[in-house]
């Protein structure tokens, strides 16, 4: 069951990022961040609340999507947007104005609530990985290896 929704969330990531214009070429990478987050989120939720797990899986997708920007030598927008789409309450935010639209206003409000916390939780995991410094994810640069025999042609 969690594999199916891991490549739903996967498969939708990418819907997404070609409805948002993201060149072709990073599809697989947009896929994989989605997917990834969603199954962060999916194996933290039993464990901790939906918010709670929405943090966690948001700081993964932020996180990724940082090291593809770096990789890729592109903006971290690209992977972050389209990534982060399988983590939007959007569930959440339907209840909420269906209970309100049927009168049932103490429903209508943890829906409401519940949504809410959700949506600061994935700012807040924007906010955490964004502030690291970019040195942090100079590890996945593409040229690593080009910099190391420069390095070494220097030295020897």
């Amino acid at each position: 069951m969690i594999v199916t929704q891991v490549l739903a969330a996967a498969l939708g990531t990418v819907a997404f990022a070609l409805l948002f214009g993201v060149p072709r070429k990073y599809y697989p990478y947009c896929g994989l961040i989605g997917g990834a987050g969603w199954l962060m989120y999916c194996l933290l939720e039993p464990v901790l609340n939906a918010a709670e797990a929405t943090f966690f899986a948001s700081v993964l997708v932020i996180f990724l999507s940082r090291m593809g920007a770096v990789r890729e030598k592109c903006p971290v927008t690209i992977f972050l947007i389209s990534g982060i789409i399988p983590l939007v309450p959007g569930a959440g935010i339907y209840w909420s104005a269906f209970y309100m639209v049927t009168d049932q206003l103490t429903e209508a409000g943890e829906a409401g609530f519940a949504a809410v916390k959700a949506a600061v939780a994935i700012v807040l995991g924007i906010v955490c990985v964004f502030e690291l410094p970019q040195g942090v994810f100079n590890f996945v640069r593409r040229d690593r290896k080009e910099l190391r025999t420069q390095k070494s042609r220097k030295n020897g």
